[in-house]
């Protein structure tokens, strides 16, 4: 067994080390979601954590790790005798990215059930981490339905297994910790509030900080167990720390006017629910505890807000994460008692707004600064750029390139899939193949039996039952008779953004409509779960503005920076498209894509560019790539290039009017329907 690094050694990272001894004093406030960029000693905390969790008492033999002291009276191992229970180290169980329900949850040996009538339970991971630390790295990859399950059996405390009328309860206690990288994809906010806090880490920019951190990486990867010898006493001492403050922790008075101080907390910041009040209490309770406090002060409440509601404002994953902390110190010293007198209407609550946001507080880095979907009221002001063909005038970046417009205000858009019927990742767009949904038919399973067809089943193993010598009501069931259910559901689907940000988009402004409509499908994409990438032409080539990924929030910070100017090479877009589509079906050949290409028709630059443009799309339609072209020509002449563009592609093509009457998922209701005709 590896010598794991000691959680005392971490340097810096406060936020992330108070929010997993906040939950090490109490679990009940419900785990911690670690939100950060690559290399921040996320993974290496979580591990650090277990070797200062106190000894777990449990029953001899039972694989649920019952307490001897209260026995769960429903664990499938019971009843337990009384007996002297054995001490073992708390455990870190990890749950893999990839693993399967069966994993998760555990099996039922359906075969024995069914014809033994016994209930056969191989237990899961959640029986594993009973009464230890669950960790799950990269939990914003996981599947939709496997969070579902980890997030209702860590709110329930238990875990349920229901298979054809078949089921199994057992106790699934644990501290609960996710990590994750937000440029690799957002949880969905019903997912985030599930977590009771959240903390944002980042790398470290003092010279002197990421110095030390190097010098003790290299030491323990040198010498594991004499690094970890000489950090020993540190950890011995966090140890016992811990230890008294789950002893002080039942002592500790939550008082009516610090519970006044967080309800009007949550209600001023207009979280969703009661759980932010619930988690709030917890958590200041157990920074009381933590401080050796049997009292919850108006600083604990501070402190907890700053944990536990960040992660809860996020209403789509374009809202910076994090809390005004002057709107937070205003409202506690509002809902507070008042000792001095001093008039309510004093607009000055301190230089540093009432905190040094030092000692931990989850407030994520806002280096960029905030940034929100603009209104359309913002690009009512924008200069109208030159057109394409006008030379570069004084004071333009040469080419003329012009600066970027704000985008739109984004509006809700209507389903847009992939006709036929796919086997992607699950997700809430195109119809698949998938796990779960609704049953379709029944087949022999390929490896172990996860989803069994009842009926079938039974009609497969009746015709033999004399033969086999069927003797009373028992059915002889034989793993020949056994059948997999095939269910149809929903995937997520690669949708690859093409657009056109020539001279000729620029002009009368056309580009903040463009931009609010890809936006608007970016919200949409980011609810189905589906994976974007962005793709833009001017000039004389095109880029990958943005490789596919499942951060929508990354698509539409490129999208809000894209300039525009110069030439339009559309064949060099659609061919680089191509290149994009083609690595992404060596990388995930089930996840079908979804072509979005946004622009006029206009082709210039190069020999023969409208030619070129042509058999670049050609390619993609010999491929059977879905297509949809927004055209995006305007005035009272329109040459129809968008519309010949999606013919040559196979797919449909709407108007930019169209586009903005409704939307692009509406209007098209097929978007292979014009290749089928062709």
């Amino acid at each position: 067994m590896s010598t794991p690094y000691p959680f005392t050694a971490i340097v810096g990272q406060d936020d992330l080390r108070l929010g997993l001894l906040l939950n090490a004093v109490s679990p009940a406030v419900g785990g911690v979601l670690v939100r950060g960029e690559k290399g921040t000693a996320k993974s290496t905390a979580v591990r650090a954590l277990a070797a200062l969790m106190p000894e777990v008492p449990v029953v001899p033999g039972c694989r649920f790790s019952c307490d001897p002291g209260s026995p769960d009276p429903a664990c499938p191992d019971g009843p337990h005798a009384e007996a002297a229970g054995v001490s073992r180290a708390a455990r870190t169980v990890e749950l893999p990215v990839g693993a399967s329900e069966d994993r998760l949850v555990g099996a039922l040996d359906i075969e024995r059930a069914l014809s033994e009538g016994v209930k056969a339970f191989e237990p899961g991971l959640l029986a594993d981490a009973h009464r230890g630390i669950l960790y799950v790295d990269e939990v914003n990859l996981l599947h939709d339905h496997l969070v579902d399950l980890l997030l209702d059996a860590a709110a329930m405390g238990a875990s349920y297994v229901e298979r054809e009328g078949v089921s199994v309860r057992h106790a699934a206690r644990f501290l609960l910790v996710g990590t994750m990288n937000p440029e690799e994809g957002e949880l969905r906010p019903q997912l985030l509030d599930r977590f009771g806090l959240t903390v944002e880490v980042s790398a470290s920019r003092d010279t002197d900080e990421r110095v030390e951190v190097v010098r003790r990486r290299l030491a323990y990867d040198d010498d594991p167990w004499g690094f970890a010898a000489r950090w020993a006493e540190e950890e011995g001492a966090l140890r016992e720390r811990i230890a008294a403050a789950r002893v002080l922790l039942p002592r500790v008075v939550l008082g009516d006017g610090v519970l006044r101080q967080i309800a009007a907390t949550c209600a001023a910041f207009e979280v969703d629910g009661m759980r932010a009040d619930i988690v709030m209490a917890r958590t200041a309770t157990a920074l009381a505890a933590w401080a050796g406090r049997e009292e919850v002060t108006a600083d604990d409440v501070r402190q907890a807000a700053l944990l536990a509601l960040p992660h809860r404002r996020r209403r789509n994953p374009f809202d910076a994460p994090g809390l005004d902390e002057d709107k937070l110190d205003q409202t506690l010293d509002e809902a507070g008692p008042r000792e001095d007198g001093s008039d309510d209407d004093d607009p000055d609550p301190g230089p540093d707004g009432g905190g040094d946001g030092g000692g931990g507080g989850g407030v994520p880095p806002q280096a960029d600064g905030d940034r929100t979907p603009p209104s359309a009221s913002q690009s009512d002001d924008t200069p109208s750029p030159a057109p394409e063909s006008a030379p570069d005038a004084p004071g333009r970046p040469a080419g003329g390139e012009q600066q970027p417009v704000a985008a739109a205000e984004p509006f809700r858009t209507k389903m847009l899939s992939v006709p036929g019927l796919g086997e992607g990742a699950a997700g809430r767009r195109s119809r698949a193949r998938t796990e779960h949904g609704r049953t379709t038919g029944a087949v022999r399973p390929q490896g172990a039996l996860t989803k069994l067809h009842l009926a079938a089943t039974v009609h497969a193993a009746a015709p033999h039952q004399r033969a086999r010598g069927r003797v009373g009501r028992g059915l002889v069931v034989r793993r020949d008779d056994l059948r997999q259910a095939t269910r149809e559901g929903r995937e997520g689907n690669l949708v690859l953004f093409v657009v056109d940000a020539s001279g000729s988009m620029a002009a009368r402004q056309r580009m903040s409509a463009v931009k609010g409509a890809v936006l608007s499908l970016l919200l949409d994409a980011y609810q189905r779960r589906d994976k974007v990438g962005l793709v833009t032409f001017r000039g004389k080539e095109a880029e990958v503005a943005l490789p596919p990924t499942s951060s929508v929030d990354a698509a539409a910070a490129r999208l809000e920076s894209l300039p525009t100017g110069g030439r339009t090479p559309l064949a060099a877009g659609l061919l680089k498209a191509h290149d994009v589509l083609r690595v992404e079906r060596l990388r995930d050949p089930s996840r079908r894509p979804l072509l979005v290409v946004v622009t006029d028709g206009r082709a210039t630059g190069g020999p023969e560019p409208v030619a070129l443009a042509a058999r670049a799309g050609r390619l993609h339609r010999s491929e059977g790539t879905a297509s949809v072209v927004v055209d995006c020509e305007s005035g009272y002449v329109r040459l129809g290039l968008a519309g010949e563009l999606a013919g040559e592609l196979g797919g449909t093509a709407v108007t930019l009017d169209e586009l903005r009457a409704e939307s692009i998922a509406g209007l098209v209701k097929d978007v292979t329907a014009a290749g089928r005709a062709a």
